[in-house]
């Protein structure tokens, strides 16, 4: 029996860890974040649901994304690793203002910093921290702006500021303030209590509010049901728990979390250089939210840039992308023909090629059926079909002027023939 549960037990603690979770996050902002503690609670938070997070914080009192973009400190910090994700914080007046003045005032510097972040690791994930309305609007700055004279006012400005830089940096938003908002409506009361007395920083229950947006962001996964309450008590913590829930997984595309995690692979060419020795040719990449890209040319030769230039030898390959995000991979091919030299003693003597007018007439009279594949002169193969000793076919060529060409081949021997299709 106590064999039994020994193995019961590692069989448990395998479950747990299998399916824990580490992370890394840099907290880039001001006292909104350091008040009360947001790291900890969130590192607290997400260890008690079985999973880690490594994090360090460069957050001076009342500092914008502009004094962050030339801060020492913060600029040495986001290159001190490959974070997982980097929040940035704004001071927490300057998203609310007008349009025009956040577009000249924080957008550039969000723009920046994002720069910054990714220069250092493709993969680490700028996270905007979307913060939340003072409780009775701004009243500094109410006369020159009247959304900022309450909270719903402030609140909506903050969300769409947030978003926006979001969106604009291919960035995620942690929600923070869209919770808060849905509390204002939920329960009132609860609500005032997110603050602290000054009616803008963060109560305990406002930053444990922010840890579970910030777990369920990160992670991906509900905070309902972690055995950490902080200091707020069960029920509220779970309240809590379930709000954070219900505003992030809820709406994962709202706040663009997952955005950039499916690969889709578009690729092409053209030919830039002469067909004597093997043209140039350079490829295109519109491929979306690849940051690796793998290339085989299939002549032997490699690439990791995301459109190289690429001189090919005569002969027909077959060119092998891969292109991968940071948790997806995909792949694609081409089939290039990099036309062999039209010699003069051609031997297939007895196959017929007439141009018509609706395509190339092909009659086999070989001893033999034969392989014919179709390219136009930059190598992009048209078709690819087989016909029989003694058949006839038609073979569609585009009603495009230019020159046009079909490879034969029985398997033993091989040559290429050249059209000009007016």
């Amino acid at each position: 029996m106590i064999k039994f549960y020994a193995n019961l037990l590692l069989i448990l603690l395998f479950s747990v860890c299998s399916s824990a979770q580490q992370t890394s996050v840099l907290f880039v902002g001001n006292s909104y974040i350091y008040t009360q503690n947001l790291p900890g609670t969130l590192y607290n938070l997400a260890l008690a649901g079985g999973d880690t997070i490594y994090h360090e914080s460069s957050t001076p009192g009342g500092y914008t994304l502009q004094g962050h973009s030339t801060n020492s400190t913060t600029l040495t910090k986001i290159t001190s690793r490959d974070w997982d994700f980097v929040v940035l914080q704004e001071q927490s007046q300057k998203p609310s203002f007008p349009p025009a003045q956040v577009a000249s005032e924080t957008y550039p510097y969000a723009e920046v910093l994002v720069d910054s972040i990714k220069s250092n690791y493709e993969c680490s994930e700028p996270l905007f921290f979307m913060t939340w309305g003072r409780r009775d609007g701004d009243a500094q700055n109410c006369q020159f702006y009247p959304p900022l004279c309450t909270f719903q006012g402030m609140n909506g400005r903050l969300r769409e500021s947030y978003l926006e830089m979001s969106s604009d940096n291919n960035a995620t938003a942690a929600p923070c303030g869209a919770a808060w908002h849905q509390m204002s409506i939920d329960n009132p009361t609860f609500f005032s209590g997110l603050y602290s007395g000054d009616g803008s920083h963060p109560s305990a229950w406002g930053t444990y509010l922010n840890a579970c947006v910030f777990y369920a962001t990160i992670f991906r996964e509900s905070p309902v049901g972690i055995p950490y309450y902080s200091s707020i008590g069960q029920q509220d913590a779970e309240d809590l728990q379930q709000l954070a829930e219900d505003i992030v997984l809820d709406s994962l595309s709202s706040w663009y979390i997952g955005h950039a995690d499916d690969v889709s692979i578009d690729i092409d060419y053209t030919q830039v250089g002469g067909v004597g020795n093997g043209p140039d040719v350079q490829f295109i990449n519109n491929s979306t939210n690849a940051v690796y890209h793998d290339w085989d040319f299939g002549d032997g030769g490699t690439s990791d840039e995301a459109a190289p230039f690429y001189n090919f030898p005569q002969g027909s390959w077959t060119v092998n992308y891969t292109g991968s995000s940071c948790s997806e991979t995909e792949s694609s091919s081409l089939q290039m023909l990099v036309p062999l030299s039209i010699v003069e003693n051609d031997p297939f003597n007895n196959l017929k090629m007439t141009v018509t007018t609706i395509g190339i007439h092909v009659s086999n009279d070989q001893s033999t059926g034969l392989d014919l594949t179709g390219f136009d002169n930059s190598g992009r193969m048209l078709w690819s079909e087989q016909i029989a000793r003694g058949a006839s076919k038609t073979f569609n060529i585009p009603k495009t002027e230019g020159v046009y060409l079909i490879r034969v081949s029985d398997g033993e021997q091989t040559t290429t023939r050249k059209f000009f299709i007016q």
